[in-house]
């Protein structure tokens, strides 16, 4: 087995797996060992900022070099996710560094302590266990298209900011599992979504309908059920669609399946935007459509394009060419699927569904009387009005 000093060293040369020095745990894990036979109080110190990066993630070291590789966003990972051929020097070399790795995932801690404790005071422990870890990586690469790699392993839903994508740490949890009525309309977007993850041709979706009745609800549901099969959601702003060919061209090597999510889509008629997103429904030379992404907008308009009637009365010889471009939009969305306002008998339902998940307790005929009165206050009936009722409800029922 290596000295501590030996470890340290094999760790310097590391190369597929460099990035790893961006975790601060490892980092100062490795300064550790280097110090450990000739300098105890620097070794000391290093090892307590070593433990106090650990334990933010946990006490077990083991898992944690496991995490950090399986997450790591390697270029030996990458070439792997484009299915590209990797060549022996390569597999060769990742080998000798899951060879590494797994030692420092297996280090004693008693040993480690026994040899860096100063005067005999006490330091703090961490654990580690026994790992196959070149097993786990092996599993790791033959998953790649659901789990992915590097930020998409850690996370499933995004944001765009400053034309990077920028991970949501604590997504709407939303499941479908959550969701009443509109079965039908919601099995249509479904349809397309496990069309996109299974490899088959699948549609851009334009889910158009009156405020609240859950489309956005649909898609962000959809993502959080499907992320295990290698699904991630990237949420872009409509003044952001620019963008999105550089978005694109990232994410068309990309082993998972991404669904582009533009809510509340509108435009006016001057909008420079609009030719961008005409641009990408089309599939431009600048950016083509790929296998593994689909564009998924929520609009509470049919035709996208706001239009005015002094619009109608412009000078321009082609004026009518104009004008069927602008409200063709939509239809250049493969699949456009309609959310309308809920009749009285599907409102109820949806309030009757939601008053089991939330277990309120008052008879349901009670409920269903207070909902209707609930939504003559509001803008009507519908699924978001028939939510915040019965969590007002379940507020009243736990003062």
């Amino acid at each position: 087995m290596y000295t501590y000093k030996e470890l340290a060293r094999r760790a310097e040369t590391l190369v597929i797996f460099r990035g790893l020095y961006s975790d601060k745990a490892f980092g100062e894990l490795v300064k550790t060992l280097e110090a450990a036979d000739d300098d105890k109080e620097k070794a000391e110190k290093h090892y307590c900022a070593f433990l106090a990066s650990l334990y933010g993630f946990g006490c077990d070291l083991t898992e944690h070099i496991v995490k950090i590789v399986l997450e790591d966003d390697n270029l030996y990972m990458i070439k792997k996710g484009a299915k590209e051929k990797t060549q022996s020097a390569l597999d060769e070399c990742l080998n000798n560094e899951l060879e590494t790795l797994k030692a420092f995932a297996e280090l004693d801690c008693g040993s480690l302590i026994k040899a860096i404790e100063l005067d005999g005071a006490p330091l703090p422990r961490f654990e580690t266990h026994e790992v196959d870890l070149k097993e786990i990586y092996a599993k790791r690469i033959s998953e790649i298209d659901k789990c992915g790699y590097g930020i998409f392993a850690r996370h499933h839903v995004f944001l765009v900011e400053n034309a990077s994508l920028v991970p949501v740490e604590y997504p709407d949890p939303i499941r479908l599992s959550q969701l009443s009525g509109y079965e039908r309309e919601r099995g249509e977007v479904i349809g397309n979504t496990l069309a996109l993850i299974n490899g088959k041709p699948a549609n851009n979706v334009l889910l158009y309908g009156d405020c609240g009745t859950g489309k956005s609800s649909t898609v962000k549901a959809i993502a959080n059920e499907y992320a295990s099969r290698g699904l991630r959601l990237i949420e872009l702003k409509k003044k952001q669609l620019h963008e999105l060919p550089a978005i694109v061209r990232r994410l068309a090597a990309n082993p998972l399946k991404f669904i582009i999510f533009i809510d509340d889509l509108s435009f006016t008629e001057d909008d420079e935007d609009f030719a961008a997103l005409k641009a990408i429904l089309e599939g431009g030379v600048s950016c083509a459509k790929t296998d593994n992404l689909c564009i998924y907008a929520t609009s509470n308009r049919r035709h996208l394009v706001r239009e005015t009637f002094s619009a109608r009365k412009g000078d321009e010889i082609h004026f009518k060419d104009t004008m069927q471009e602008l409200l063709s939009l939509s239809d250049r969305f493969g699949l456009t699927v309609t959310f309308v306002k809920p009749d009285k008998k599907l409102y109820l339902e949806v309030v009757e569904a939601l008053a089991k998940q939330y277990d309120i307790k008052a008879p349901i005929e009670e409920v269903k009387n207070g909902a209707e009165t609930f939504a003559l206050s509001r803008a009507g009936r519908s699924p978001r009005v028939a939510k915040q009722y019965i969590e007002y409800l379940k507020g009243r029922e736990e003062q």
